[in-house]
Protein backbone atom coordinates (compact mmCIF):
# COMPACT_ATOMS: atom_id res chain seq x y z
CA UNK A 1 0.00 0.00 0.00
CA UNK A 2 1.22 3.37 -0.76
CA UNK A 3 0.64 6.16 1.33
CA UNK A 4 0.18 9.79 -0.93
CA UNK A 5 -1.51 13.13 -0.42
CA UNK A 6 -4.09 13.88 -2.96
CA UNK A 7 -3.33 17.05 -4.85
CA UNK A 8 -6.39 17.42 -7.10
CA UNK A 9 -9.93 15.58 -6.28
CA UNK A 10 -10.54 12.15 -7.02
CA UNK A 11 -14.09 10.65 -7.39
CA UNK A 12 -14.93 8.27 -5.17
CA UNK A 13 -10.82 8.60 -3.14
CA UNK A 14 -10.99 11.70 -1.48
CA UNK A 15 -10.49 16.35 -1.95
CA UNK A 16 -7.30 18.24 -2.29
CA UNK A 17 -5.15 17.36 0.61
CA UNK A 18 -6.20 14.66 1.85
CA UNK A 19 -4.17 11.45 3.31
CA UNK A 20 -5.02 8.06 1.58
CA UNK A 21 -3.61 4.49 1.31
CA UNK A 22 -4.00 3.09 -2.18
CA UNK A 23 -2.69 -0.02 -4.09
CA UNK A 24 0.69 0.16 -5.31
CA UNK A 25 0.03 0.16 -9.15
CA UNK A 26 -3.03 2.41 -8.80
CA UNK A 27 -0.48 4.88 -7.40
CA UNK A 28 2.67 4.61 -9.74
CA UNK A 29 0.29 3.98 -12.57
CA UNK A 30 -2.69 6.57 -12.21
CA UNK A 31 -2.48 9.22 -9.65
CA UNK A 32 1.34 10.19 -9.48
CA UNK A 33 2.07 10.35 -13.12
CA UNK A 34 -1.67 13.13 -13.69
CA UNK A 35 -0.17 15.09 -10.92
CA UNK A 36 -3.13 13.99 -8.66
CA UNK A 37 -1.23 13.12 -5.77
CA UNK A 38 2.14 13.30 -4.34
CA UNK A 39 4.17 11.13 -2.03
CA UNK A 40 3.48 11.64 1.29
CA UNK A 41 6.57 12.57 3.35
CA UNK A 42 6.65 14.26 6.71
CA UNK A 43 7.72 17.61 5.25
CA UNK A 44 4.91 16.87 2.43
CA UNK A 45 2.20 16.71 5.23
CA UNK A 46 3.31 20.31 6.72
CA UNK A 47 2.05 21.55 3.05
CA UNK A 48 -1.47 19.91 3.45
CA UNK A 49 -2.84 22.97 5.09
CA UNK A 50 -1.83 25.41 2.16
CA UNK A 51 -3.31 22.59 -0.22
CA UNK A 52 -6.75 22.98 2.06
CA UNK A 53 -6.89 26.54 2.07
CA UNK A 54 -6.59 26.79 -1.72
CA UNK A 55 -9.33 24.05 -2.09
CA UNK A 56 -11.49 26.59 0.27
CA UNK A 57 -10.52 29.27 -1.66
CA UNK A 58 -11.54 27.69 -5.06
CA UNK A 59 -15.10 26.24 -3.05
CA UNK A 60 -18.35 27.72 -3.76
CA UNK A 61 -18.78 29.10 -0.01
CA UNK A 62 -21.73 28.46 0.84
CA UNK A 63 -25.26 25.23 0.45
CA UNK A 64 -27.18 29.06 -0.70
CA UNK A 65 -24.43 30.51 -3.45
CA UNK A 66 -24.21 26.62 -5.01
CA UNK A 67 -28.30 25.73 -5.16
CA UNK A 68 -28.29 29.57 -7.03
CA UNK A 69 -25.14 28.40 -9.37
CA UNK A 70 -26.98 24.91 -10.28
CA UNK A 71 -30.42 27.06 -11.07
CA UNK A 72 -28.54 29.56 -13.34
CA UNK A 73 -25.97 26.96 -15.18
CA UNK A 74 -29.64 24.12 -15.55
CA UNK A 75 -31.09 27.43 -17.27
CA UNK A 76 -28.64 27.58 -20.70
CA UNK A 77 -27.94 25.43 -22.95
CA UNK A 78 -24.09 25.41 -23.58
CA UNK A 79 -22.70 25.21 -26.94
CA UNK A 80 -19.26 24.03 -27.71
CA UNK A 81 -17.39 24.43 -31.31
CA UNK A 82 -15.43 21.43 -32.56
CA UNK A 83 -13.73 20.26 -35.95
CA UNK A 84 -16.31 17.44 -37.15
CA UNK A 85 -15.57 14.84 -40.21
CA UNK A 86 -18.38 14.66 -42.88
CA UNK A 87 -20.36 12.28 -40.41
CA UNK A 88 -20.58 14.30 -37.48
CA UNK A 89 -17.90 12.65 -35.85
CA UNK A 90 -15.19 14.98 -34.21
CA UNK A 91 -11.43 14.94 -34.01
CA UNK A 92 -10.63 14.31 -31.10
CA UNK A 93 -13.19 14.66 -28.34
CA UNK A 94 -14.96 17.38 -25.77
CA UNK A 95 -12.41 18.38 -22.91
CA UNK A 96 -13.69 19.64 -19.18
CA UNK A 97 -11.73 22.50 -20.06
CA UNK A 98 -13.60 23.46 -23.48
CA UNK A 99 -17.01 22.95 -21.56
CA UNK A 100 -15.73 25.30 -18.88
CA UNK A 101 -15.08 27.91 -21.02
CA UNK A 102 -18.33 27.58 -23.00
CA UNK A 103 -20.20 27.73 -19.45
CA UNK A 104 -18.34 31.09 -19.28
CA UNK A 105 -19.08 32.42 -23.19
CA UNK A 106 -22.51 31.64 -22.36
CA UNK A 107 -22.86 34.16 -19.73
CA UNK A 108 -22.55 31.94 -16.37
CA UNK A 109 -20.49 32.10 -13.43
CA UNK A 110 -17.12 30.48 -13.84
CA UNK A 111 -17.12 26.89 -13.04
CA UNK A 112 -13.37 24.77 -12.62
CA UNK A 113 -13.07 22.20 -15.19
CA UNK A 114 -11.97 19.60 -12.34
CA UNK A 115 -15.81 19.51 -11.08
CA UNK A 116 -16.98 18.70 -14.65
CA UNK A 117 -17.66 15.33 -15.01
CA UNK A 118 -18.62 13.95 -18.62
CA UNK A 119 -19.49 10.62 -18.37
CA UNK A 120 -18.83 9.30 -21.82
CA UNK A 121 -16.32 10.85 -24.09
CA UNK A 122 -18.05 13.70 -26.45
CA UNK A 123 -17.29 12.59 -29.80
CA UNK A 124 -19.84 13.50 -31.71
CA UNK A 125 -22.23 16.33 -32.72
CA UNK A 126 -25.50 16.79 -30.83
CA UNK A 127 -26.35 17.31 -27.57
CA UNK A 128 -25.03 15.84 -24.59
CA UNK A 129 -25.89 16.23 -20.46
CA UNK A 130 -22.65 16.73 -18.03
CA UNK A 131 -22.41 17.40 -14.56
CA UNK A 132 -21.07 19.69 -12.56
CA UNK A 133 -19.88 19.32 -9.00
CA UNK A 134 -20.67 22.87 -7.21
CA UNK A 135 -20.67 21.72 -3.78
CA UNK A 136 -20.43 18.50 -1.15
CA UNK A 137 -24.12 18.21 -1.52
CA UNK A 138 -25.12 20.18 -4.92
CA UNK A 139 -24.46 19.26 -8.39
CA UNK A 140 -25.66 20.36 -11.62
CA UNK A 141 -26.99 19.33 -14.98
CA UNK A 142 -25.49 21.06 -17.83
CA UNK A 143 -26.82 20.97 -21.25
CA UNK A 144 -23.61 20.83 -23.82
CA UNK A 145 -24.77 21.36 -28.02
CA UNK A 146 -21.48 20.37 -29.58
CA UNK A 147 -21.89 22.11 -32.95
CA UNK A 148 -19.54 21.53 -35.95
CA UNK A 149 -17.24 24.42 -36.88
CA UNK A 150 -13.65 25.48 -37.71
Amino acid sequence: MAKLILTHEVTGLGEPGDIVEVKDGYARNYLLPRGLAEAWTKGAEKNVSSIRRARKAREVATLEDARALRDALAARVVTVTAKAGPGGRLFGAVSTTEIAEAVVAAGAPAIDKRKVEIGQPIKSLGEYTVSVRLHPEVSAKVTVKVVAGA
